[in-house]
């Protein structure tokens, strides 16, 4: 199967390793982050083996993300607006513009599908799941 865009394993791992670096310093995501990942370099493999999967359909990533993040207990909707602010930027500092705009799109997709997850799981606990 043909990759989704013109990208290499070690260009993603260069995006997932300046996304961390700018979530360790933000004020808001940089907490919340503390919280779950004690191993920065396996988290960043981690991470950059999903996006290998997803974007070039290669084996390796082995988890859900949408399980991870209602697990952690303290994600909620509006930081997934700020995520991917910083997901961006790391996007445009390090690719060409058609690649960034590219991988933009699909984590904006992702990002829409775990933010809705989040917020139906907060609603869940006090109603019923907003349908939007």
């Amino acid at each position: 199967m043909e990759p989704r865009f013109d990208i290499t394993e070690p260009q993603i791992a260069r995006v997932v390793a300046v996304f961390y670096g700018a979530v360790r310093r933000h004020e808001v995501l940089a907490p919340i982050f503390a919280e779950h990942i004690g191993d920065w370099p396996a988290h960043e493999a981690r991470i950059t083996a999903f996006w290998a999967g997803a974007i070039l359909h290669k084996a390796g990533y082995n988890g859900s993300p949408m399980r991870a993040h209602l697990s952690a207990g303290n994600v909620r909707p509006e930081h997934f607006e700020i995520w991917l602010a910083l997901f961006d930027e790391a996007l445009r500092r390090t690719l060409p513009p058609w690649d960034a705009r590219a991988w933009s799109a699909m984590a904006h997709r992702i990002g829409q599908g775990l933010r809705a997850g989040v917020q139906n799981s907060d609603a869940g606990r006090n109603g019923p799941p907003i349908l939007r």
